[in-house]
């Protein structure tokens, strides 16, 4: 299993080059707590999927592992059969210069916010946020069984029905990423429910996806979010490589693609990924779900607007709802670095991939708590309205060392996408003219 190793109390030892050789598709290692682990096989039957496991292949993942498994000792127990051994006593604890006393210090403010109860949910926030959901749903409708259906009463319906689709969509990521629930088995269950139910999309298709993300924000080649169809692709080097490798581009879309791209993710992409997936993959349960979503909506609105009446209205509901995503998913991470893997440290990679946005309760409510898209990504599995509790502790570490906390108020996020995406056009339209 390489060569080179030592034994030591029964245990073969490895250096940090021969770990690192073994980085690809059909061949896998990673470290964890020092401990060395083969995962070839294992990464076909990994439940977050064999692309977000093998991202770190070649590397430490303690920090990604600590992150992303609120039940350790459980997880730990399909581990043991992988186990092949240690790194040798001479051996650093970190790979590929990464900053060892970053790490230790981050991993001490976990401890402490673990012993501050910062990970603990509070039921009251999440059954309250999901009867919002609820009543909305039942507003939609009453609005139509009391006024009709003209055209001020179907705006108000579509706009009632975007924000429960849009605050459904932040629910669903408290549940997917496991931080409501202490047993894993609720929040896959709940998981399933809302992102199914109310909201017509596969739970297998978004875990996939977006702990990637998490994984390797901003990563070209890693981070899906950035991986996006030619039409979305952003960014100076990724421009100068998309043209060495194709001779042809849409350079409409890039003009300025504001009334093009957001409009197009929800109900074109997500949802093309969505059927193409779940049919793919077979993942029925998933597909039972999504089909219970689109039956209970042509149910309730087929009766006022007929069956392509009712699909407009869902389109339409799409077409706003994406606006939203889009632009509070991407306030955060589009104005940020965006480049190849450079084997950071677990909070040097997440602070150059994300900021964070002003608090206010608007801006909680508005965003999901994304607004604290730092202490999200640095702590996944942390309950939402715990962000701001850990926010001035993660700032304090930020500035021990040397590491910018970046904050910025609602308005100037929008506007740092609007220039980010800009200057990408520019680019696409230089390049086109003079390639």
């Amino acid at each position: 299993m390489g060569g080179g190793g030592q034994h030591c109390q029964g245990s073969r030892l490895y250096t940090w080059t021969e770990v690192q050789q073994h980085c690809q598709r059909s061949d896998q290692w990673l470290v964890i707590d020092r401990k060395v682990y083969d995962i070839s096989e294992w990464v076909k039957r990994h439940p977050g999927g064999h692309r977000v496991i093998g991202h770190y292949a070649g590397e430490d993942a303690t920090d990604a592992f600590v992150a992303f498994h609120p039940e350790l000792d459980f997880v730990r127990k399909f581990l043991k059969p992988l186990l092949i051994g240690e790194l040798d006593p001479s051996e650093p604890c970190q790979d590929h210069q990464k900053n060892a006393a970053v790490t230790k210090d981050f991993r001490a403010l976990r401890e402490v916010l673990e012993r501050e109860g910062l990970f603990r949910t509070s039921p009251l926030f999440f059954c309250l946020y999901l009867g919002h959901l609820l009543v909305l749903e039942m507003l939609a409708l009453l609005v139509l069984w009391h006024w009709g259906t003209g055209w001020i009463p179907t705006l108000l319906c579509a706009v009632i029905l975007t924000t429960s689709q849009a605050q459904a969509g932040w629910l669903q990521h408290d549940f997917g990423h496991l931080s409501v629930f202490r047993k894993s088995f609720w929040n896959h269950l709940l998981h399933k429910f809302v992102i199914g139910h109310l909201k017509g999309a596969s739970a297998s298709w978004w875990n996939h996806l977006h702990f990637q993300h998490h994984a390797k924000p901003n990563i070209f080649g890693k981070d899906p979010d950035v991986n996006t169809q030619h039409a979305f692709v952003i960014g100076i080097l990724f421009i100068s490589l998309f043209f060495l490798n194709m001779k042809y581009c849409w350079v409409l879309c890039f003009s300025f693609p504001l009334p093009v791209g957001p409009p197009l993710i929800i109900p074109v992409i997500f949802n093309m990924q969505n059927v193409r997936i779940m049919l793919s993959r077979r993942l029925w349960v998933d597909l039972a779900w999504w089909f219970s979503f689109y039956a209970r909506f042509f149910y309730s609105y087929i009766p006022f607007y007929g069956v392509f009446g009712s699909l407009a209205l869902i389109s339409f509901i799409r077409f706003l709802e994406s606006h939203w995503f889009v632009w509070v998913t991407q306030m955060n991470h589009i104005p940020m670095e965006i480049d190849h893997e450079k084997h950071q440290d677990w909070l040097t990679m997440q602070l150059s991939a994300t900021c964070n946005i002003e608090q206010s309760f608007f801006n909680d409510w508005f965003s999901g708590h994304l607004n604290f898209q730092i202490e999200h990504h640095l702590f996944p599995t942390m309950p939402r309205h715990n962000y701001w509790k850990a926010a001035p502790m993660v700032r304090a570490l930020c500035e021990k060392h040397g590491v910018r906390y970046q904050v910025k108020s609602l308005w100037q996020g929008f506007t740092d996408i609007v220039g980010s995406l800009k200057k990408s056009g520019d680019l696409w339209l230089d390049a086109y003219l003079h390639k």
